[in-house]
């Protein structure tokens, strides 16, 4: 037995946590009730995050049953239940503690999911996207221009400064797609091929005759709209391939 008085003190409380949010736990803490050991008083975010959830994507957490804020100061014994962002429900007179929905919904992508951010903009979706982008230039970029990080690294999400992120489950880049209009709920705000996929820019419809030597001889006898980015002068025009895309864009916004 330690009996030193000035030695750290360790409490335990019991966590729950619902739906989605289990995506964060290991196989043996998902959908039941575990212990979780701390030391000190951590707020109840620190302990979250410990686990392994960032809080951008937590929109509840009740203690003993009632509604708090992550700056909940952790005293051990507690029952923490930690729910996702609620759609089915009302829960208004809760401390609801995700942020508003953004005004525009603009994304900045990471490094790992250049695949991604291609196709948002064939959505239409505003999506900032490098392949050099560190971090902190991320986290900077997002709160500065209140933008939400998509991102396969939960670090970046467990930063203090982000309000709005997500974390990408898959890795496929279809599915990624998928999974991210259903989980935001974006079918109505896609506004297919008005972006240039590879810069982002605003595609402009350009008069036929003025790029005229930048398209390929038998697409000029098929073809009389053409649209061009201003910004990195990429001439795009419905191709063979549009059909296919344009199904695959019905399939997912239904």
């Amino acid at each position: 037995m330690n009996n030193d008085p000035h030695a750290p003190v360790t409490h335990t409380a019991s966590f729950r946590f619902y739906e989605e949010l289990n995506d964060f736990l290991p196989r043996d803490k998902r959908k039941l009730t575990f212990d979780w050991s701390f030391i000190g008083w951590p707020t109840v975010k620190d302990c979250i995050e410990a686990i392994g959830v960032p809080h951008c994507e937590i929109d509840l957490i009740l203690v003993n049953g009632a509604s708090v804020e992550f700056n909940y100061p952790m005293q051990g014994g507690e029952r923490v239940a930690v729910y996702p962002q609620f759609e089915a429900f009302d829960i208004t007179p809760l401390i609801r503690l995700r942020p508003k929905p953004l005004r525009e919904t603009k994304f900045v992508v990471d490094v790992n999911l250049g695949t991604l951010a291609r196709k948002l903009r064939l959505l239409g979706f505003d999506t900032l996207y490098r392949n050099d982008f560190g971090d902190n230039e991320l986290v900077d970029i997002s709160v500065a221009e209140r933008r939400i990080i998509l991102t396969r690294d939960l670090g970046v999400l467990k930063h203090g400064a982000v309000s709005h992120g997500y974390w990408v489950r898959s890795d496929d880049p279809r599915q990624q797609v998928r999974e991210l209009v259903e989980r935001l709920q974006l079918q109505k705000q896609c506004q297919p091929f008005i972006r240039c996929s590879h810069c982002n820019g605003i595609l402009q419809e350009v008069d036929k005759g003025a790029i005229v030597s930048r398209i390929p001889e038998d697409t000029l006898k098929y073809s009389n709209k053409y649209w061009q980015c201003p910004d990195c002068k990429r001439v795009y025009w419905r191709g063979s391939h549009y059909s296919r895309v344009q199904e695959w864009i019905n399939d997912l916004i239904g």
